[in-house]
């Protein structure tokens, strides 16, 4: 059973990046390890909301471990320097308790719009300081792939409940699936083997 506090790991080796992000996370359940290897069982059952992971060498490997071990769709993983993770945290302290709150106990109440929002500033901001053209139909594929994808894995590959779960046609989706390459996957039910 999960907790409803909002939980992050921290995966550093560094004891000053422990104790700026101790401090800015002030208030949120916060577990730090030096590596995977030295994260508590106890903690891993709970699991995590948001992990943080230093980059140095052998990050690349605890991030695909990482990503085993927390259901990616339902944690945010970041990896990078020292600087990047102290925001992190600082972005997620104020996702928690500033004013337009993003995460309250319940995790039902987090707003998607919101999030989004807050995601797409900085990208769009970066992508215009590079002169990128044609944004919206480079996000919006972004983004459709994913919902596909997810759509299909919660419906357990069945296109007839994905589409009716998106609000689109079977056909339609079946031409999204094909033009965005997106794997279908089908899980047959065990057998139980009596005659």
């Amino acid at each position: 059973m999960r907790s409803l506090a909002f939980s992050v790991l921290l995966l550093s080796s560094d004891q000053e990046l422990h104790d700026k992000i101790q401090h800015t996370l002030e208030g949120l359940r916060l577990t730090v390890a030096r590596d995977v290897a030295a994260i508590p069982r106890a903690a891993l059952k709970q699991g995590f909301d948001a992990v943080l992971i230093e980059a140095r060498r052998g990050a690349l490997h605890e991030f695909t471990e990482m990503s085993q071990l927390v259901e990616p769709s339902r944690a945010m993983i970041v990896m990078g320097s020292r600087s990047v993770l102290a925001r992190s945290a600082e972005i997620l302290q104020a996702m928690m308790s500033g004013p337009g709150r993003l995460f309250t106990r319940s995790r039902q109440n987090v707003v998607l719009e919101e999030i989004i929002e807050s995601k797409l500033g900085e990208f769009v901001k970066g992508m215009r300081n590079g002169s990128a053209r044609n944004l919206h139909p480079m996000l919006i594929s972004a983004v459709e792939r994913p919902l596909i994808a997810h759509a299909l894995k919660e419906t357990n590959g069945n296109q007839i409940q994905a589409a009716h779960l998106l609000g689109m046609n079977r056909n339609t989706l079946r031409k999204k699936i094909t033009e965005l390459k997106i794997p279908v996957k089908r899980h047959k039910a065990a057998t139980t083997g009596l005659a």
